[in-house]
Order: C-alpha cells, then structure tokens, then sequence
C-alpha cells in the first residue's frame, strides 16, 4: 500500500491534464482551494464524499478517476487477467450464438442454481472478489441456459435467475472500477428481469443502476431513478416484507444520493422515514431466501445513517447513532466493516486517536484483507500518525497498512 496513489497526487495529475490552476479547480468545484493545495501538498490525505464528488465535477472526470483503485481490485495499466476477461465474455457473449449447454443435467435444477446465486451474493458480500470471478461464468451461462429452455413458467423463472446472476456480475464489474461493464451487465439483468417472473426484480436492478450513476458521478440521474423505482413498488407490493426491504433499498439509495449532491437536511429525512419503515419488517412473513433481496433492516438504515454523518463532518452525530447498535444476524459482513471505519473516522475528527485505534484494530481482526486495499483506512491511519498522539496499537496499525515512517 506504501507504493498506492496518494489522492493529492491523483487530483495534482488530473488537475494538470485539464490544464487548470488549483484556484481554476476551486472555482469550477466550489470547493475551498485551501482544500486544493492541502490535499496536493499531501497535508490532508482524505476528503468528504460531497468534495470529491464536487472535484471530480470541477476537473470533468467520473468519481472513480479521483478515487483511485477500489478495494480488492489494484488496477496496473495490463490487459484484464484471464478471470475478469471470462467474466466480461459471459456477461457479453458471442452474438448470434446459441447458448451454451450447462455442464451436466443436474445443473438444470431451477433450485440449485438459485442456490449457487446466493451463495455467488455471499461471495461478494464477503469481498472474495477473486473466488466470484472463478465462478460468476459458470452461473451465468447455466442461467441463460435455463432461460432458453423449456415452458413459458419455466423460461420465466429462468430469466429471473439470468437477470439476479447479471445483477451480480454488475456488482463485481463496480466494485472493480469497471462502470461501463457494470452498466452493460445491468441493462442485460433489467431486460431478463423484463421478463421474469420476478416482479421485484427490476426494481432491485433499478437500484444498482443508481450505484453504478453515483460511483461515475451521475448524482441526479441515480436519485431520480430510485425515487421512480420506490414510488413503483410502494404503490404495488408494500404488504410483503420483500416489497418493503426492496423499497426501504432503493429510498436508502435516493438518499445517499441527495446527500453527496449536498443536501444533507433531505436525505437524513429519507432516512429517518425508511428506518422508521424497518418496524413493519416484523409484522410480516419474511422471505424464504433473503439473500436474493436488497439489504434492509435497521442495522443496515443506521450503518449508512452513519456513514453520511460522517462524510458530512458531524461526526458526534455519526457516533452518537452509532451507540449501542445491535446489527441484525443478516448483516452482510461488507456492512459491518464499513461501519466500524465510519466510527474510526468519526473518533479521528474529533480528535479521540484512542477511540479510533480502537475501532480500527476491531476492523484489522474481522477484515485485514479488507482493510489492507481500502484507501480510506489508510487515510485515517495517515492523519492519526501525522498527529500529536500515537496511542498503542497505531504503531501496529501504522505498519500494517506500509505507512510508518
């Protein structure tokens, strides 16, 4: 990680491509160009989402360029390896060719493959890209197998297990920095989901096409498709737990990206209304396989209550909801990181280096891969050993992530 982009060094780099002064950015951003020079000359090692949507705006870039590489998925300038290249050709196989048949008749079996989908879900929850790649093409071609064949009932259900498995594809091309194949996969996943017997389906896929709109800075256009998408299931399926948690996703969407467009007083107004939503959760039947539906329950509306906060810099706010939080046993493992580096950050801001050592160690224990390939967490280890105070265990933390001196 000591060899990894810093982010002033990215912004100077983009900033000088476009051939624009760091006060020519600051004007263009409406961004301080204190926050300019502080982030090039490398005394802040991090900014808020808000800025560096607001950045990347300024200097004519997607989100993603300024961000740098992902988690778990360093980008060197190669050609794609072999795995993602085997993805990419199932998510966009060869025209005009038949579908290719699945290795063996048992994996025709509709509930085998919806069972390899959720555990292709559990994968990416788990952030094991690599294994997900080594298997993604496989159950992507046996689902659009199982699309082409059969009855109607059987074509339908079929697609509806093509447009999850796509979905997913799109997750994983995200999360590696590839929005235009990600985008690709989606618009295949809403075209099965089109015709699926899975009426919450498309909506699901709506909502991780406005992922993809915020991770390439498309703000308006990811609000205004999950706010559609949520009026649409509201008005139909809002009597069953799995209409409520897919709305509750998509309004959590909407609301993440009011907020990075700055309107902060509106999203946690989203929020506190789609929390509020998590009570009725009890009083109805859950989902037979609720890995196969969008994320929603309290913990997971208080996990990103929590994560604006503190991207807003209101970090009492952010641990003050953070307090006493119970996460609910389906609480992706994904969510649980993120939570405890919103609570370091937090604790970091407020100048309590102990209280981030300590949140942040919890993290090393649970997700020390993970935790290795986020830049954010290396940002805060840069800043807490840059600082006047190294509690015990920063030493550990500091090496770990290749930035003692």
């Amino acid at each position: 990680m000591a060899s990894a982009e810093h982010l002033g060094d990215r912004l100077a780099r983009l900033r000088r491509l476009a051939d624009l002064t760091q006060e020519e950015v600051a004007e263009r951003s409406g961004v301080s160009v204190d926050v300019v020079r502080k982030l090039e000359q490398k005394r802040k090692h991090s900014a808020r989402l808000p800025t560096l949507h607001a950045l990347s705006r300024g200097l004519g870039v997607e989100l993603t360029a300024l961000l740098g590489d992902p988690p778990g998925a360093p980008s060197s300038g190669d050609a794609d390896p072999p795995q993602l290249v085997a993805v990419r050709r199932a998510i966009m196989p060869p025209l005009f060719a038949p579908p290719a048949e699945p290795n063996g008749v048992e994996r025709l079996s509709l509930a085998l493959l919806r069972r390899e989908i959720a555990a292709g879900w559990t994968l990416y929850h788990d952030a094991e890209f690599g294994r997900l790649m080594d298997v993604l093409p496989g159950i992507i071609a046996d689902a659009r197998f199982a699309s082409a064949v059969g009855n109607a009932d059987g074509r339908a259900a079929g697609q509806a297990a093509l447009g999850k498995a796509l979905q997913l594809a799109g997750h994983l091309a995200i999360r590696l920095g590839k929005t235009d194949l990600a985008l690709s996969a989606l618009e295949r996943a809403m075209h099965a989901a089109e015709q699926s017997s899975d009426p919450l389906l498309a909506p699901m896929v709506s909502n991780s096409v406005a992922w993809n709109y915020q991770r390439t800075n498309r703000l308006d256009d990811a609000e205004n498709l999950a706010v559609y998408a949520a009026d649409s299931v509201e008005r139909e399926h809002s009597d069953t737990a799995e209409g409520v948690r897919v709305w509750g996703g998509l309004l959590m969407s909407a609301a993440t990206s009011a907020a990075r467009s700055g309107d902060y007083d509106k999203a946690s107004e989203m929020m506190a209304t789609a929390e509020n939503a998590t009570r009725r959760l009890a009083t109805l039947p859950q989902p037979a396989d609720g890995k196969m539906i969008s994320v929603f329950s309290r913990s997971s509306v208080r996990i990103e209550r929590v994560r604006l906060a503190v991207q807003h810099a209101r970090p009492e706010e952010a641990l003050a909801l953070a307090k006493g939080m119970r996460l609910s046993a389906d609480t992706p493992p994904s969510w649980r990181t993120w939570l405890l580096l919103d609570v370091a950050r937090a604790h970091t801001d407020l100048g309590n280096a102990d209280g981030a050592v300590r949140a942040l160690e919890k993290l090393r224990q649970i997700a020390p891969a993970w935790m290795r390939h986020h830049t954010l967490a290396v940002a805060i280890v840069s800043d807490l050993w840059a600082g006047p105070a190294r509690p015990p265990g920063l030493r550990k933390l500091a090496e770990f992530l290749g930035v003692a001196n």
